[in-house]
């Protein structure tokens, strides 16, 4: 066993029923591959990950926050978001780091 899993065993019995149930859906997203409420399609904001059923790509959202908006802030900003499609584009940015950053260099260049 990985030092790792035995981290997350030891950290197990000290979670509430919710963050257990938050790690295993994050578990359930990152061995299915998929983000709910996160879609890329080719023609569509350059094939980069978006928020479904809009053009509000996952890497502007990830470079507010990294630049201090809040996502309340982000919220008020883009009113067609919910806290739902943040937490899902959160999602996404944890699972898909590298893919991010490389959106938001090549968008900066």
């Amino acid at each position: 066993m990985s030092s790792e899993l035995r981290t997350i065993e030891a950290l197990l019995p000290g979670l509430s029923p919710g963050d257990k149930a938050q790690l295993l859906q994050w578990l359930a997203q990152d061995l299915g591959g998929t983000t709910p409420g996160i879609e890329k399609t080719p023609a569509v904001c350059g094939g980069a990950a978006r928020i479904v059923r809009t053009r509000i790509p996952v890497w502007i959202l990830e470079q507010a926050r990294r630049l201090g908006t809040s996502d309340a802030d982000i919220l008020r900003c883009y009113p067609t978001l919910t806290a739902e499609d943040l937490a899902n584009a959160w999602s996404y940015v944890r699972r898909r780091r590298t893919e991010i950053e490389r959106d938001i260099a090549d968008n900066e260049a």
